[in-house]
């Protein structure tokens, strides 16, 4: 047997850990699938694990045109909550809240959920109103929830801008002690390791750029890099590039793709330890485990896809975020980036199936996105493993859009849309 010592052993290891990681990778796919999912973000990922864990279905695979986890995934503030006004949004978002709770349990997996609780803050009487309306709505769903004054906004985050000669003043905020943060890509590979070990092909660098259509139903996927596989059900979780694998399945789908832009400031001893949010100002802060402050601001008002952003949005925020927490005015800021998110005109998910049959769409989440990825998954895990959609999918379908039956989120949850 060959023998390896210093410097040899090193480049041994490396040499056979990269053979493995292309083999991980890539595997050469099969013929034909129970299951395509095209996207292989936290959502997608998430289905696959569903699929396989709870439903048995194993011979799926999961087409990522980049990198598992290197989308939206990868590029959000990490924010988990439920505290959504109406009724189908709360009882998605709570169900996902739950599962949250047992993620890192159930994938065996370290995700970082931090329970460190969310304030949503009210400058102005409306916002109070609006906060008071919410909480009591999430209430009544039996989700956790309460309506603080000034004064107990500033005993938790003592750090903000309370005074009311601010240019922001808080008047009080809603608060869900329930909600927190985690670490993004964590979440994709604890998803991603545990598919993988239920047998589900996870193929990276594989765009798809069209769909095998006989008879107004989806018989599979044609890649770029393998040609055409095929396919029972296709599933499409791909955030920020759903209008154009509709476009390429022949229909449109009511929603607009927007950058969402997000920084991190360089890491800093802990002292922030809420996560805080302002729809007023359209900004929302929190800590990372590693001491960086997030940073996240509203969408960008222009349709696009480059996962970028420019500076006007950033400066707003931070202008923002600043005037609330002067503390951080000469914190150097360490990197900013983009994501792509889709929205639709009632800013909730598209969840079910399309005009071909067969082939089902998950889009559509805007902001809430990252929150959902495990109820998501879950949740269009088990529509795509049985004869009907799951309940809690059920309101979220296409035909919405048609019968008028919106669930208008928009401004009505406490976020920057």
């Amino acid at each position: 047997m060959e023998r390896y010592s210093g410097f040899g052993l090193i480049k041994h290891a490396i040499r056979h850990h990269e053979n493995w990681q292309r083999a991980w990778r890539n595997p050469a796919p099969k013929k034909q699938y129970d299951i395509i999912i095209v996207g292989g973000g936290g959502h997608g990922l998430a289905t696959a694990y569903y699929l396989a864990k709870e439903f048995g279905v194993t011979n799926v695979a999961v087409m990522e045109k980049g990198y598992l986890g290197g989308g939206n995934t990868g590029r959000n503030t990490t924010i988990v909550r439920s505290n959504y006004l109406w009724n189908e949004s709360a009882h998605l978002y709570e169900h996902a809240l739950q599962l949250w709770e047992g993620l890192s349990r159930d994938l065996n997996y370290n995700v970082m959920f931090s329970q460190r609780g969310v304030l949503n803050l009210g400058h102005t009487l409306q916002d109070m109103r609006d906060i008071r309306r919410r909480v009591n709505a999430n209430r009544l769903n039996g989700i956790d929830g309460e309506v603080l004054d000034s004064t107990q906004v500033q005993k938790l985050v003592p750090i903000l801008n309370c005074s009311e000669k601010s240019r922001y003043p808080v008047l009080g905020a809603s608060w869900q002690p329930r909600g927190g943060v985690a670490r993004h890509d964590a979440v994709a590979w604890g998803f991603a390791r545990a598919a993988d070990s239920l047998g589900v092909d996870l193929i990276q660098e594989c765009e798809v750029t069209g769909f095998e259509i006989e008879d107004s139903r989806v018989r599979g996927v044609k890649t770029r890099r393998y040609g055409s596989i095929g396919a029972r059900k296709v599933a499409c979780v791909a955030a920020g590039n759903s209008g154009l694998l509709a476009n390429l399945a022949g229909f449109e789908l009511p929603i607009e793709s927007h950058p969402l832009q997000a920084l991190v400031s360089e890491p800093i001893k802990p002292v922030l330890h809420r996560v805080v949010m302002s729809n007023q100002v359209h900004g929302y802060i929190s800590q990372s485990n590693k001491g960086d402050l997030v940073i996240g601001a509203g969408i960008d008002s222009y349709n696009g896809y480059g996962q970028r952003g420019s500076y006007p949005k950033i400066e707003q925020a931070l202008a923002a975020i600043i005037e609330l927490f002067p503390i951080f005015s000469r914190v150097p800021m360490n990197r900013q980036w983009g994501g792509t998110v889709d929205t639709t005109p009632d800013a909730c998910p598209i969840i079910g199936e399309s005009p071909v049959t067969n082939l089902f769409f998950n889009c559509g989440w805007g902001t809430g996105g990252f929150k959902a990825t495990p109820g998501s998954g879950q949740v269009f895990a088990a529509s795509l493993a049985g004869d009907e959609m799951h309940p809690l999918a059920k309101p979220f379908c296409l035909t919405r859009f048609y019968s008028g039956a919106l669930i208008d989120e928009h401004g009505a949850a406490g976020v920057a849309h």
